[in-house]
């Protein structure tokens, strides 16, 4: 059984969301503030987090990139609509996904499953052989899910890895952001625009120089590539 975090200080969310959860067989445990989330979070052992924006205390921005400093589990931002700087600041901190209130109960069990999925494909990892992609300093091996950038090895979440390794597994290739959207995600482009920060938040672990990347390109009014350096 999968136990999640639901970070809201709005009582009746975070009642209504265990409702919803636990009929789907989770386990819940709920939190009023960023603060009494990291408590929960350093005793207990959460596998996503359902984390709102604006809270007392602690915001969940803070929490996040709190949680970000030693895990990787899916962290879902829960931000009004009008929230759009917030939401935007949450997925550059480290959340993986949003859903603007007020959410249908069916989006967010959908969110919440297909998080999950991604997050266990990734951390079961097989034994059968090392699947390594190298290309210039940048080196990526399947087995471990792991990432070296010039031999040093960097901090990558499972939506960040899915991203770079779908890229590096096609070299020049240009993927548009709903394409990327799709394979990663496995679901409709909801929320592409989530493509692009987490692109912003792979060039910053592993370009030398974010702004002029080497590696991961934009194709402006296309996509984006990961460009493989031509031999001299």
């Amino acid at each position: 059984m999968y136990n999640v975090l639901v970070v809201d200080d709005e009582r009746e969310i975070t009642d209504a969301i265990e409702v919803y959860l636990r009929n789907q067989n989770y386990n819940v445990f709920k939190a009023y503030d960023g603060a009494e989330a990291l408590e929960i979070f350093e005793k207990e052992e959460i596998h996503l987090v359902l984390m709102d924006v604006m809270m007392p205390r602690l915001d969940g921005t803070s929490a996040t990139i709190k949680i970000r400093e030693n895990s990787t589990v899916p962290i879902i931002i829960l931000s009004a609509k009008s929230e759009d700087v917030d939401k935007i600041w949450g997925l550059n901190v480290g959340a993986d996904d949003y859903i603007t209130k007020p959410f249908n109960p069916m989006e967010l069990l959908a969110r919440v499953n297909s998080s999950l999925r991604r997050y266990t494909s990734y951390s079961n990892v097989t034994t059968t052989k090392e699947d390594v992609i190298k290309i210039g300093g940048i080196e990526l091996r399947d087995e471990s899910k792991a990432v070296f950038v010039d031999g040093e090895a960097v901090r990558i979440t499972p939506l960040e890895y899915k991203i770079l390794y779908l890229l590096m597994n096609h070299p020049n290739r240009v993927f548009s952001i709903e394409e990327i959207y799709e394979k990663v995600w496995n679901e409709p482009a909801y929320n592409p625009d989530t493509v692009t920060v987490h692109i912003r938040r792979i060039r910053e672990k592993i370009e030398i120089n974010p702004g002029e990347p080497k590696y991961l390109k934009v194709v402006w009014g296309v996509g984006y590539k990961f460009e493989q350096p031509k031999r001299l």
